[in-house]
């Protein structure tokens, strides 16, 4: 049983966020503390220069929205909302922050993993706690 669970999660069709919410609540103790975190991919600057900043801004209120809508389902989640790359983003951030458990949800990886790698196997070969990927 886990104490400090990290569940980063992505808003596609192609990840099971319940799936992962309900496995973190398997592996929880009683007094678990739950982290719903998700990475955004980083504008390039010169795309960021051509996009007004409300626009900007508004989009990262919405996605911040959305993911406190999606953590109310784990009592007491707490939400992360940053910017950079997600695989190196979690495996440090558990990593600061004490984690003792990722349960993040994955796609079928298909030959393209073998060239440009994905979030999971990064996580799961560079993470010093429990991962648990859900497929």
């Amino acid at each position: 049983m886990y104490s400090n669970i990290l569940i980063p999660v992505v808003f596609d069709e192609g990840h099971d966020t319940q799936a992962s919410f309900l496995a973190a609540r398997a592996l929880a103790n009683d007094d678990a503390r739950f982290t719903v975190l998700h990475v955004m991919d980083p504008i390039p600057a010169y795309v960021a220069s051509q996009i007004p900043a409300d626009v900007l801004a508004k989009s990262r209120d919405r996605t911040e929205r959305e993911l406190k809508e999606m953590a109310a389902a784990l009592p007491g989640a707490t939400t992360v909302l940053e910017s950079g790359h997600a695989g190196r983003f979690i495996v440090d951030y558990a990593d600061r922050h004490g984690i003792d458990c990722i349960v993040l949800a994955s796609h079928r990886p298909g030959i393209e993993n073998l060239f440009l790698g994905s979030t999971a196997d990064r996580v799961v070969r560079h993470a010093k706690c429990s991962v648990h990927v859900i497929r």
